[in-house]
C-alpha cells in the first residue's frame, strides 16, 4: 500500500494518504531526548510525541542529522548531559529544544517516555582522551538496566491500545561473542554465524550472562506485558565505520582505535592468532535502518515488525581482525606513519588496558546476518565498503594524533 506523508509546520499534522484515497490524520510532536556523556550517547523516540536520547553521540548524532533533514517540521526535544554538547547541537539545529539530564534520571526518562509515541534509544560509549594509556569501561544504553526500566515504566503508564508507543532500542552485537568470553578463547575463528530470521529463537534467548543480555531481556519483557500498548524492536549494530554526520561525534571506536594504537606503538597489534571475525556496517547504512523503522512507527505500520522477535541486525560484510590489523599496518608503512609492519602479540587484557573493551573485541567473534531488515523492510545497504574506507580511517587517526600532540 502506497503512503505519502505530509506535515504542516504549524501543528506537525501527519497525513497518511492511502491508495484508496482515504485520509488518516495524527498530530505528532517529535520529542527527542538525547542523553550525553563525554562524546556520545543517543536515545531516540517518536510518538504522537516522540522521545529520544543520545543525539550527541556517533550513531545517535547521525540518525538525528537525517531525521531533522527529512522531517524538519517535527518538534525535537533533546536530553543532553553536557552543556557544551547541547550548545553544539543547538548551533547545528536551532529549532530543537535542549533539556539537561542523563540515563540516571529515571523520573525524566519515565515522564518523557509517557509522552512519546516512538522511543529510539541509541547510545554509545564515551570517547576517551587520545593520551589515555589505560581506559576504563563505561556503561551505555545497551547496558543501563535502570534506564530501560524507567523507559518501560513511562511508556506503559502513558499509553493505551488506542495510542500505542513504539520503542526502538539499541543493543550491541557484542552479545554474539558470549561463547568466546565464556570459554576465554581469543583470536580464534568462530564458525557460528547467527541469522536474525533463522536463529531468532536462539538470539532472543541467549544466556543471561551474555553482554547486553540483561537490558535486551528487560526490553523484550516490557513489550510482552501489554503488546498492544508498547511495541518494541531491538536494533543491534555490529562494527560500525564511516564518518558520522552528527554535531558532536563523527568517529566510531573499534577500527579507529586499532589504527590509532598501531600508529602510537609503531607495531601491528594482534590478539591471539588473529583469526577472529566480525561483521561490519557503514554508519550511513545503519542510520538508514533506523530511519525505515522510524517511518514504520510514524505511520503505525505493524505487519510483524515489532514484538518478541523484532531483533534487527545490521551488516554488509565481515572482516578478519588479524587481516584487518595487517592491512592497517601496510597502509601506515605506505603513508610513512610507521617504519615497518612488525606485529605485536596482544593479550585480551592488554587490549582492554590500552583501548577499552572495544579493543578487546579485536579477539572476539561477532558473526551474523541481517536477514530480517532485508526481508521485512526492504533495507538495502549501499554505502562504501570497509576496504574502500580504510585508508581514510588510518589517515584520519594520524591527523588526530598530530593535532593532539601539537595542542598538548
Amino acid at each position: 500500500m502506497t503512503r505519502e506523508m505530509q506535515m504542516s509546520s504549524q501543528h506537525m499534522d501527519i497525513q497518511l494518504v492511502l491508495s484508496e484515497g482515504q485520509v488518516e490524520k495524527a498530530e505528532y510532536e517529535f520529542l527527542m531526548t538525547v542523553l550525553f556523556r563525554g562524546n556520545g550517547w543517543i536515545t531516540n523516540a517518536i510518538t504522537h510525541t516522540s522521545h529520544r536520547t543520545g543525539a550527541s553521540g556517533y550513531i545517535g548524532g547521525d540518525v538525528l542529522s537525517v531525521l531533522v533533514s527529512k522531517y524538519p517540521d517535527l518538534h525535537y526535544r533533546l536530553l543532553v548531559r553536557s552543556r557544551d554538547s547541547g550548545q553544539k547541537i543547538k548551533a547545528q539545529y536551532p529549532t530543537v529544544e535542549i533539556i539537561q539530564g542523563d540515563l540516571d534520571n529515571s523520573e525524566t526518562l519515565a515522564a518523557e517516555s509517557a509522552r512519546a509515541d516512538i522511543i529510539i534509544l541509541s547510545i554509545i560509549r564515551d570517547e576517551y582522551p587520545l593520551t589515555s594509556p589505560a581506559l576504563k569501561d563505561t556503561a551505555d544504553a545497551a547496558d543501563h538496566l535502570g534506564a530501560a526500566k524507567a523507559i518501560a515504566q513511562g511508556a506503559l503508564e502513558g499509553h493505551t491500545e488506542e495510542r500505542p508507543v513504539y520503542w526502538l532500542h539499541t543493543s550491541g552485537a557484542g552479545i554474539f561473542s558470549f561463547s568466546d568470553t565464556e570459554n576465554k578463547v581469543y583470536g580464534e575463528k568462530g564458525e557460528k554465524i547467527y541469522d536474525d530470521v533463522q536463529d531468532i529463537h536462539e538470539i532472543v534467548n541467549f544466556p543471561d550472562h551474555a553482554f547486553h543480555r540483561d537490558v535486551d531481556k528487560a526490553v523484550l519483557e516490557a513489550g510482552s506485558v501489554r503488546p498492544g500498548v508498547l511495541k518494541t524492536a531491538i536494533v543491534s549494530p555490529v562494527t560500525v565505520y564511516g564518518r558520522g554526520r552528527g554535531p558532536c561525534s563523527q568517529r566510531s571506536r573499534q577500527i579507529y582505535e586499532l589504527a590509532k594504537l598501531t600508529i602510537q606503538r609503531q607495531k601491528v597489534p594482534i590478539i591471539g592468532r588473529g583469526l577472529s571475525f566480525a561483521t561490519d556496517i557503514h554508519i550511513e547504512d545503519l542510520t538508514s535502518l533506523y530511519v525505515i523503522l522510524f517511518e514504520k512507527a510514524l505511520s503505525k505500520q505493524d505487519d510483524g515488525l515489532w514484538g518478541p522477535e523484532a531483533y534487527y541486525l545490521s551488516e554488509n560484510g565481515e572482516h578478519c581482525w588479524g587481516e584487518l590489523a595487517r592491512s592497517i599496518g601496510q597502509i601506515c608503512v605506505a603513508e610513512g606513519f610507521i617504519p615497518n609492519a612488525e606485529e605485536e602479540a596482544f593479550g585480551f587484557e592488554d587490549a582492554r588496558k590500552w583501548a577499552g573493551y572495544e579493543a578487546a573485541s579485536w579477539g572476539l567473534n561477532v558473526r551474523c546476518r541481517a536477514s530480517r531488515a532485508r526481508q521485512l523492510l526492504g533495507w538495502q545497504p549501499s554505502a562504501p565498503s570497509l576496504e574502500s574506507e580504510l585508508r581514510d580511517i588510518v589517515k584520519g587517526e594520524y591527523c588526530r594524533l598530530q593535532e593532539a600532540e601539537s595542542s598538548a
